[in-house]
Parts: C-alpha cells; sequence; structure tokens
C-alpha cells in the first residue's frame, strides 16, 4: 500500500517544507553532525529529526531508534506505516510515514537513510534535499580503522565501492566533514535554516 492512501503529505494551499535526506559512507560521521543538528534546534517546531524503526535493540552509545522484531517491522510495512524501509547489515529500517506528515505545513523533515533509498524517497514530497556527508578517503579509512571492526584490506575494499552519488529530483548538497565538528555542524545547521519557509515563532 503506499504512502499517498494512508497520509496527505502535501495538502494544496499548504505552506510546504521539505524532506532532507542524510547519506554518506562510513566513517562520514552522520550521526554526529545529526546529534550536533538536533541538539541546536531542539524546540524548534520548525525542524523535525525523524526517528528510525530498527530491528536492532536499543544500545548505549547507538542511535536513539525505536526497536521491534521482523515480524512486527514487516506487519508495519504491510499496514502502510513506513514511508521508507530498506535492509542493511542484516537488519532492516524503517521512517515511519508518520514522521513526513508536518511536511505539508512547512515542516523540514531529517531523516537518515541509506542512499539505495533516494529514488524512493524522491517521490515521496514536492521538495526534496539530498545531504551527502563525506570526507576524503584517508580520513575514512583512519576513523574506520579507529572502530577496529575490519582489517585494512577490507576498510580498502569498502572504500573502493563506494560509487559517484546521483539524484533525479532532489537537490544535491554535499557538506566535508574532515574539520571540526563546530565548523561542519554549523554548515549543516545553516542550510537546514535555510529551507525553512517559516519564520521562527
Amino acid at each position: 500500500m503506499s504512502l499517498s492512501s494512508q497520509i496527505e503529505i502535501e495538502a494544496p494551499g499548504e505552506t510546504r517544507g521539505a524532506l532532507v535526506l542524510v547519506v554518506g559512507p562510513s566513517g562520514a560521521g552522520k550521526d554526529t553532525l545529526m546529534d550536533a543538528a538536533r541538539a541546536a534546534l531542539a524546540g524548534d517546531g520548525r525542524f523535525a529529526f525523524a526517528r528510525r524503526l530498527i530491528t536492532r535493540a536499543a544500545m548505549a552509545g547507538a542511535e536513539d531508534h525505536d526497536s521491534c522484531d521482523e515480524a512486527a517491522f514487516d506487519a508495519a510495512k504491510a499496514r502502510g506505516e513506513l514511508a521508507l524501509s530498506w535492509r542493511a547489515h542484516g537488519l532492516c529500517y524503517g521512517i515511519p510515514a508518520a514522521a513526513l506528515i508536518g511536511i505539508a505545513g512547512g515542516q523540514v523533515v531529517i531523516a537518515n537513510i541509506s542512499r539505495g533509498t533516494i529514488p524512493e524517497a524522491e517521490r515521496l514530497v514536492g521538495r526534496a534535499v539530498v545531504v551527502n556527508i563525506t570526507a576524503p578517503n584517508a580520513v575514512l579509512a583512519r576513523r574506520l580503522a579507529a572502530r577496529g571492526r575490519e582489517s585494512e584490506a577490507d576498510i580498502a575494499a569498502r572504500l573502493a565501492r563506494e560509487a559517484p552519488l546521483a539524484t533525479e529530483r532532489a537537490a544535491l548538497v554535499s557538506i566535508q566533514n574532515d574539520r571540526s565538528v563546530a565548523e561542519a555542524a554549523g554548515e549543516f545547521i545553516a542550510l537546514l535554516t535555510g529551507l525553512s519557509p517559516l519564520e521562527r515563532s
């Protein structure tokens, strides 16, 4: 069942916001910049950060998300409750359809997604922006090595697999996260605030 049959994201005559799709390679620091932006924009109703549904239990120090098992995930998807869903690393990820409702009233909704879901996400709303958080390969390799999860050869192979990013309808913006968190997060926050058609109340 399609999302449009479940909720009306963009109602005629209403001020339209935007869907910001955050992507980027492992080690780029997506979570760090999103956490900084979430903290800076806390309490500002013009912005909302979509809370993901993941088939993984909550863990200290990891992304704050809603958890469920695969059966519950599949049931939510079948009921049309997920605007986007994908699998990665043996887990199921979803963006709830309800998280996007505010876009019709001018809200800017920020979602962390897989790059493979960009084409589907672009079709959900009239105004979408893909923000690619990235860094030079040398920086990515150093960060991945510091995690201690992969060998040097595995890291090199991972970086070699990264294909150029392209969009069909959405604007594409890249943020280089090879500097201080304050600098990169400042650029990200400035981008988000520039997208809002609403005055801060």
